[in-house]
């Protein structure tokens, strides 16, 4: 007998959600066949036989929860599967074979989801997954076929005591992951904000002015975030704790400079990270931003995109927000919330008020470590960099 275990996945990622069984008990297991397919909070693997014989046993249904090393079946090893007799066998009528489905190998896919797309005569490359590397899952190409998803449970409209309409929807295991993470965080960390405002005259005084050559350039947009991923990384290089993270009782002050860039995908916020971003000039950082946000949104993330940030950025602006208090990316120490960009009457001096372009910034950080002094600073310094956006050439 040779157990089937849950392997090791991926940094972080300690269990998992049964999502479909590819084999059942009795079939006949090869060496490197697929058995189930497991659903995790970032994406979703399948678990090969690393035995032939017969599927003994299964001790996790789909949609049980596992543990990375947990048993899940049993395979007898050297058994073969039971003939089926040929009275026993129901008879099958001869139907017209689907219609023939193209670049079906070019796409990727599981085993379940290929059979079923072949079944029912369904383009892969037509199907719109929402895993994070763009794998075709099964309830992806159900969802196609206009069929209603096995798995998580199906919307379902129900009446309470009070006769009052409400509708249940099972979480998806990312959106439980982000829930669970967001309450932890704000269990472990000390989480205080502390706010600041920035004239954003110059920095769109300079993008105005070199908005097209810089687009003709390098092919890309020149946007507000390098000007931001810029300026956070020389308040960081000034206030090092907020590039650190807790360990027990030690901190791991960090060195490199990974920025996460929150975006808005189909399964929630995810924070994909622009790796080295104190090496890259304006144009790269505004390439990979833009890269990273496509993957996002179509759902190709991988791991290696989503690992390793040492700090992060996130734009409510982007939808409407004036003013908010962002909760940390753990086990980040730090993270700046951008807004919107109003304009307001500024005093420029005692005498003169002008209308000036202004953004109220936040700093949300964990007090275990970095103090008051620290996080005031570091937006001031921010602050400055981006009212005087060519000191982002020697400082950011």
């Amino acid at each position: 007998m040779a157990e089937v275990k849950v392997p090791e996945l991926a940094e972080s990622i300690t269990e998992g959600t049964i999502s479909e069984w590819l084999k059942q008990p009795g079939d006949a297991v090869e060496k490197g066949d697929y058995l189930l397919e497991l659903e995790t909070d970032k994406v979703n693997v399948e678990i090969i036989a690393e035995h032939s014989g017969v599927l003994e046993s299964i001790m996790k249904d789909a949609g049980d929860t596992v543990q990375v090393g947990e048993t899940v079946a049993v395979i007898a090893e050297g058994k073969e599967a039971a003939p089926v007799l040929k009275e026993q066998a129901s008879p099958v009528k001869e139907e017209a074979a689907p219609p023939a489905v193209h670049k079906q190998e070019a796409v990727l896919a599981t085993p379940a989801a290929r059979k079923l797309a072949r079944e029912k005569g369904i383009d892969l490359s037509k199907v719109e997954a929402v895993d994070p590397i763009g794998r075709v899952n099964k309830q992806d190409v159900e969802r196609t076929s206009g069929k209603p998803k096995g798995n998580p449970v199906p919307k379902q409209s129900i009446q309470v005591s009070s006769d009052k309409p409400v509708e249940i929807v099972k979480m998806s295991r990312r959106r439980q992951t982000i829930a669970k993470r967001l309450v932890d965080v704000q269990h472990t960390a000390a989480i205080l904000t502390t706010f600041n405002e920035v004239d954003m005259s110059a920095v769109m005084k300079v993008r105005k002015k070199r908005k097209d050559a810089f687009q003709q350039e390098h092919d890309v947009k020149l946007g507000f975030m390098s000007f931001f991923t810029k300026a956070v990384i020389g308040g960081l290089k000034k206030y090092p704790l907020l590039n650190a993270e807790v360990q027990g009782d030690e901190l791991l002050i960090k060195k490199h400079y990974d920025i996460g860039i929150a975006v808005s995908a189909q399964e929630g916020l995810v924070v994909p990270v622009v790796k080295n971003a104190d090496r890259m000039n304006f144009a790269e950082i505004e390439k990979e931003i833009m890269d990273l946000a496509v993957k996002a949104r179509n759902a190709k993330l991988g791991l290696a995109d989503l690992q390793g940030g040492t700090f992060t950025i996130t734009n409510g602006g982007t939808f409407g927000s004036l003013l908010s208090t962002p909760i940390l990316n753990a086990p980040q120490v730090g993270i700046l919330g951008m807004h919107s960009i109003q304009y307001r009457p500024v005093a420029v001096d005692q005498e003169r008020i002008e209308i000036r372009p202004m953004m109220y910034i936040a700093l949300s950080y964990d007090h275990r470590i970095v103090d008051g002094r620290e996080a005031v600073g570091f937006l001031v310094k921010v602050k400055e960099l981006l009212e005087d956006p060519e000191k982002l050439l020697l400082e950011g």
